[in-house]
C-alpha cells in the first residue's frame, strides 16, 4: 500500500493541485503571441496557468464585463457605452499590430491601393480585379470578379480597419461606419482572423483583412496601401511603429493609430489591449495577473518581434508600469517602483 501511494504521488506531484489558473477570453488578433506568452510564462512560473479563449474583441469585452473570465482583450478600445458597463477596467496596451489587405488574385504581385479604391472594394462598388480604378497603379490585372472576405464575429480586427475606413472615406462613414461590427454591403464573413485567412486561401480573385502575422503565417499576398502622406507603404514592424511615433497617448490608453501622419507610417495599424479590473477581488489570482502583465511589458516584449508584432516604444512602457503599480488586489497594491 505504502509502495502505491509513493506511485501514485510520483505520477500526480502534489503541484497539481497547488496550480493557479487564470481565465481570459477575446481578441484573435493578438492570440499568437498570447499563446506564447502563456506557455513561456508557466515554464518559469508553473503555479500558474493562464488559458485563453480567442473569441474576438467583442465576446472578450462581454466576458470581462460580466466577470465570467480575470481579464479580457482587445484591439477595440471600450467605448463610453461599454466602459460605464464595467466600472473600474483598465486598458493595458500590450504590442501593436497591423491590420494587413491579403488577397488572392492569380498573377497580382505587389497590388497597390489608395484609400478610395478600398473602400469601394469593401463597399461593393468596385467588383472587377481590372477596374479602371485599380488600373491606375497596376499592371496586369485579370479580368475576374473581386470576392470580399470580412469577419462575421464581434472583431476588434474589424473595428481598427472600419475605424480607417471611415477615416478616409466619407460614403464608408455615412453607411456602414466603424464598430466592432458593421453590416457589410458585399462578401462572405468568417469568424475569427484564421477564418477570414481560410477564406482567401481558399477562394480565388479574393480580398479580405487579418492580422499581419496570420498573413505570414499562411504565406499570403500583402497589399501596399497609400497613407497620409502619400506614400504606398508595406506592413512590417518598422511601419506599425511610425504609425504610433506621433500619436499621443492618452491617460487611459484608448487611442486610434489609424490615417497617422508620417512617410514611413502603415495607415492600419493598432495597440492591442489587455482589459483588466484596477482592484482585483480575489487575493492569488488578482497579484498573479498583476505580476504576469508586468511581465509581459518587459520580457515578453523580447518576443514581440519574431511573431510580426511591434513592442510597445520605452516611454510607454515606463507608463504603463506607473499604472500597473497603481493596480490593487484588495485594496492593497501588489507592484513595488521597478518591478
Amino acid at each position: 500500500m505504502t509502495k502505491l501511494i509513493l506511485a501514485l504521488l510520483i505520477a500526480f506531484p502534489a503541484v497539481a493541485a497547488d496550480t493557479l489558473s487564470i481565465t481570459g477570453a477575446g481578441a484573435t488578433f493578438p492570440a499568437p503571441l498570447y499563446s506564447k506568452w502563456f506557455s513561456d510564462y508557466n515554464k518559469a512560473h508553473p503555479e500558474v496557468q493562464i488559458n485563453y479563449q480567442a473569441i474576438g474583441s467583442g465576446g472578450g469585452i462581454k466576458q470581462i464585463t460580466e466577470k465570467t473570465v480575470d481579464f479580457g482583450a482587445s484591439d477595440a478600445p471600450m467605448t463610453e457605452d461599454e466602459m460605464k458597463k464595467a466600472a473600474g477596467i483598465q486598458h493595458i496596451p500590450t504590442v501593436m499590430g497591423a491590420v494587413v489587405v491579403v488577397y488572392n488574385a492569380p498573377g497580382v504581385k505587389n497590388l497597390k491601393l489608395t484609400p478610395e479604391t478600398l473602400a469601394l472594394i469593401f463597399l461593393g462598388k468596385i467588383t472587377k480585379w481590372n477596374d479602371p480604378a485599380l488600373a491606375k497603379n497596376n499592371q496586369g490585372l485579370p479580368d475576374t470578379v473581386i470576392s470580399v472576405a470580412h469577419r462575421s464575429d464581434g472583431s476588434g480586427t474589424t473595428s481598427v480597419f472600419t475605424d480607417y475606413l471611415a477615416k478616409v472615406s466619407p460614403e464608408w462613414k455615412s453607411g456602414p461606419g466603424a464598430g466592432k461590427s458593421v453590416s457589410w454591403p458585399a462578401g462572405l464573413g468568417g469568424k475569427g482572423n484564421d477564418g477570414v485567412t481560410g477564406i482567401v486561401k481558399q477562394t480565388e480573385g479574393s480580398i479580405g483583412y487579418v492580422e499581419l502575422a496570420y498573413a505570414n503565417e499562411n504565406k499570403l499576398e500583402m497589399a501596399e496601401l497609400k497613407n497620409k502622406d502619400g506614400h504606398f507603404v508595406k506592413p512590417s514592424l518598422e511601419s506599425v511603429s511610425e504609425a504610433a511615433a506621433k500619436v499621443e497617448v492618452p491617460e487611459d490608453y484608448r487611442v486610434s493609430i489609424t490615417d497617422s501622419s508620417g512617410s514611413g507610417a502603415y495607415p492600419i495599424a493598432a495597440f492591442t489591449y489587455l482589459l483588466v479590473y484596477r482592484d482585483q477581488a480575489d487575493a492569488a489570482k488578482g497579484a498573479a495577473l498583476l505580476k504576469f502583465i508586468s511581465w509581459a511589458e518587459h520580457e515578453g516584449q523580447k518576443s514581440a518581434a519574431s511573431l510580426d508584432y511591434s513592442p510597445l516604444p520605452h516611454a510607454l512602457t515606463k507608463k504603463v508600469d506607473a499604472t500597473l503599480r497603481k493596480m490593487t488586489v484588495q485594496g492593497k497594491p501588489v507592484l513595488a517602483a521597478g518591478k
